[in-house]
């Protein structure tokens, strides 16, 4: 079924059509995949956190963070499944320019990689990309958060990436992207997807009530899963790591993020019912996330 605007609203149903890249028997954590997560502050170094436990959560195999070498070790304990980078940081808490190299080296090593999450100091920001993305090669490169200022003022700059880019901004950060009013996208969300995602080549997750992912190509997917609880602190955090997580145990840019988001709301339902529509934790989100993907596989039924 499509919406007015022609999107195809998933369903599990759609889902089940449009199964997930699965290891054969008996493969190990290499074929499921390797993913970094690029993000972390001193005052924010749980949305790394939240944004590289949700991609294990997702199937990823194999689970990298590059952070702040101040909080470093924090983040190692809060993620033990991960191999931890410690790359230098600025006096504002950001991420220097100086560890563009050797991010790009290590995001040479995975199948995708996830910038922004917890990325707080915004000049610092802006100085990584433009160091970073010329540098990336082969990898899905997800944007969220702190990430996603840059393009605005390079909007080319992810050319480079033959469409393997995904972006996940909200209203308000899509209106920046597109130097447009807040209001304007919200009266037209699914139009704004399109005209971001042919702009930048990326597939494009807008984020809301209702979120539309569309790609370059002019595909489009409505999610109407999901609920007020979800809007949360870390909750986008959660998406994104979901979707690099995808990604990097194969599934293509578009597929990732939709499947992604179908799943980030029903986890939201689900909680909703367990926990109550308001007041259940981003962390709790992915608890839900593995089941879900094994439930909607097999259903006989919506």
């Amino acid at each position: 079924m499509k919406s007015k605007s022609g999107a195809l609203i998933l369903t599990d149903r759609v889902m089940r059509g449009w199964p997930l890249p699965q290891p054969m028997k008996g493969g190990d954590k290499e074929e499921r995949g390797r993913v970094l997560i690029v993000g972390g502050a001193p005052e924010m170094p749980g949305a790394a956190v939240l944004a590289a436990t949700a991609a294990l959560r997702a199937g990823a195999g194999k689970l990298r963070i590059a952070t702040c070498r101040s909080i470093a070790p924090f983040v190692a304990i809060a993620v033990p499944e991960a191999r931890v980078f410690a790359v230098p940081e600025t006096r504002r808490g950001g991420i220097g320019l100086s560890a563009a190299s050797e991010i790009a080296k290590r995001a040479g090593e995975v199948n995708a990689v996830l910038i922004g999450p917890g990325l707080v100091d915004k000049g610092a920001v802006d100085k990584l990309m433009g160091g970073l993305i010329p540098r990336v090669k082969g990898p899905v490169v997800v944007l969220d958060a702190g990430a996603l200022s840059f393009l605005g003022r390079q909007p080319e700059s992810l050319r480079g990436l033959g469409g393997r880019a995904i972006l996940t901004p909200h209203a308000g950060e899509m209106a920046d992207l597109l130097g447009v009013e807040k209001e304007e996208v919200e009266r037209d969300p699914p139009a704004f997807a399109q005209r971001a995602a042919k702009l930048f080549r990326a597939v494009v997750v807008l984020k809301g009530a209702e979120t539309y992912t569309s790609t370059p190509e002019g595909a489009a997917y409505l999610n109407r899963s999901g609920n007020v609880g979800l809007a949360t602190s870390g909750s986008g955090d959660t998406l994104s790591g979901i979707i690099a997580g995808l990604a990097a145990r194969g599934a293509e840019p578009e597929q990732a993020a939709a499947w992604a988001t179908y799943l980030h709301g029903r986890a939201g339902d689900r909680l909703a019912k367990k926990v109550g529509p308001l007041g259940f934790l981003a962390r709790e989100l992915l608890v839900e996330i593995p089941a879900l993907m094994f439930e909607i596989g097999r259903a006989k039924k919506e």
